[in-house]
């Protein structure tokens, strides 16, 4: 489930079908119905693959984030994730951090520095 890390940042914790396309379309609907669009941080760890609904799901909510300004970032992506994201070439599109604690100071530095 995503929740607020803070105003500017939503966090959410995956895992494997159904719940993650479930998730996703929920943090998607979340960001475009915000005026003030938060960063958002996507702890991977527990997600064993990805399909290409998901892929669609992640660059419509990468195409909102940074229209606002924001950061996209993914955390703790598995192996096999990362596998598919390669072969893709979308491991150049998105950016990522080896942890939720990395992912989220990567975004509050970012923050701080635009102030």
């Amino acid at each position: 489930m995503a929740i607020d890390w803070s105003e500017n940042i939503v966090i959410a914790n995956l895992a494997d079908e159904p719940a993650l396309s479930d998730e996703m379309e929920m943090i998607c609907e979340r960001i475009e119905g915000s005026d003030d669009v938060p960063s958002a941080v996507l702890d991977f760890h527990e997600v064993s693959y990805i399909n290409s609904s998901n892929i669609a799901q992640l660059l419509r909510l990468r195409n909102d984030i940074e229209g606002g300004n924001r950061q996209l970032i993914l955390c703790g992506v598995t192996d096999d994730v990362m596998s598919v994201l390669v072969v893709t070439g979308l491991n150049k599109v998105f950016q990522f951090a080896p942890d939720m604690l990395t992912a989220i100071a990567s975004v509050q530095i970012e923050e701080s520095t635009q102030d």
